[in-house]
């Protein structure tokens, strides 16, 4: 959820609002050129119930903008189909009864291009109120259009991860983009570690700038001495965990994690394939040669906190990987890079590398509020703190996270026995 209560409420100018409606056309066009490699088929299908169908995630994203900003806030806005503020709600309950979401790939009708047609009437419907908004509510049109674009580049991620699980399903391991190179094998070196002094220290959002609500309020913090590792674990590493019989160790795992490895029949990350002698990857790219010195990807929390025992460390804490990267340079692998698949690590490099981009990284926290968490009232408080259970916190984004859309202090969450995303480890240990 957005920083909404905290922005300042003066009047914006029409330079501002000029700035928004470009920056909403561009993420707007980014979530279409996504999609544009499906073939139609691709759009409807729900391999799991975690997994949306491509063309939900394009209807509900427009969904939102409707929902929170052309309803309340255009003067005479008549929606396309009434029945579609049922069908793409995903979770709000205080604004209506959501359809069931393990049941969205049953959704044959809207189709695509009706779906597609959606997202052009709320295009229109969103440019006529950016170019001439209702002065007295100009201030709240404009930090919920951000929430909304926030919102929305956060299921651009969403439909990679999901378009990858769907194509992985199909024994053909078909290509979602042939023009996707994998990059030259780099060599890493081993881990170095990289010292932190404890203390109390201050995290979480503060200032300028967009941040969700769980980001917030900043407060201070405790932390002991402890190391962070410099760079993700690779899978050349992860393979040697493996090799060491690492899911057949029950000492390893916590008890959660030893009976769902033992129920669903893991051995290895999600998308790794053995083909006679050597290990492959289902990628967005296609069935690939497993990079050796990339970083691990698609590991469960279960799994990365069984690899660091094995490996004599630990996940970070939030607040230790926040402290390493208050400082650190954002730059990374993003969506913008276009690998679409995470990529070693150049070196030599100065202080820990890749923090931002490449893999989320799973931390040792629960997903809870910080001290003073309130979410906003009413419908739009529902985004974030509802979900303040049974999730753990990852960090720094991923190869398909938008560039802008990431932070420092950016919390995102899962249940640790979700590998579908974009999510590997790094290391940390006391000092």
């Amino acid at each position: 959820m957005g920083n909404l209560a905290e922005q300042p409420k003066q009047q914006p100018a029409l330079a501002e609002l000029d700035y928004l409606l470009q920056r909403y056309r561009q993420v707007r066009a980014t979530s279409e050129v996504i999609c544009a490699p499906l073939q139609i088929e691709d759009y409807v299908i729900q391999s799991m119930p975690d997994v949306s169908p491509p063309k939900w995630h394009l209807a509900h994203v427009s969904w939102f903008f409707e929902a929170f900003l052309l309803k309340p806030y255009l003067s005479g806005y008549k929606p396309l189909n009434a029945a579609y503020d049922h069908l793409f709600n995903s979770y709000y309950e205080t604004h209506g009864t959501p359809f069931p979401r393990a049941k969205r790939g049953l959704i044959s009708r809207p189709g695509v291009e009706d779906v597609y047609r959606f997202r052009q009437h709320i295009d229109r419907a969103m440019g006529e109120l950016l170019v001439n908004p209702p002065q007295q509510h100009a201030g709240e049109i404009m930090r919920r259009v951000e929430l909304g674009l926030q919102h929305e580049q956060q299921h651009q991620e969403l439909l990679l991860m999901d378009i990858k699980h769907i194509l992985a399903q199909n024994p053909l391991h078909p290509v979602y983009r042939d023009d996707l190179r994998p990059t030259p094998a780099l060599h890493n070196d081993r881990i170095r570690w990289h010292d932190y002094a404890g203390g109390v220290r201050h995290i979480g959002h503060a200032g300028s700038g967009f941040a969700f609500d769980c980001e917030m309020p900043r407060h201070r913090q405790f932390i002991e001495d402890f190391q962070l590792a410099d760079r993700p674990v690779s899978n050349r590493e992860y393979l040697s965990f493996i090799a060491d019989g690492g899911y057949a160790r029950s000492e390893l795992w916590l008890s959660d994690g030893w009976a769902h490895i033992q129920q669903c029949g893991w051995h290895s990350p999600l998308y790794w394939q053995r083909q006679e002698d050597s290990w492959h990857e289902m990628t967005l790219g296609g069935l690939r040669p497993l990079d050796l010195e990339a970083p691990v990807c698609h590991v469960s929390f279960f799994e990365a906190d069984a690899y660091a025992r094995w490996a004599g460390a630990r996940l970070p804490r939030e607040a230790e990987w926040e402290v390493a990267a208050m400082d650190q340079p954002q730059r990374g692998n993003f969506l913008e890079n276009d690998h679409l698949q995470p990529v070693a690590a150049n070196t030599p490099h100065e202080g820990p590398a890749q923090l931002f981009g490449d893999v989320w990284e799973w931390t040792a926290d629960a997903y809870r509020p910080y001290p003073g968490f309130r979410p906003l009232e009413g419908s739009l408080g529902e985004y974030n703190g509802k979900f303040m259970s049974g999730q753990m916190v990852l960090r720094g984004g991923c190869c398909a996270t938008p560039e802008a859309h990431i932070r420092a202090t950016y919390r995102n969450f899962f249940q640790p026995s979700m590998r579908w995303q974009f999510a590997g480890l790094r290391l940390a240990r006391e000092l």
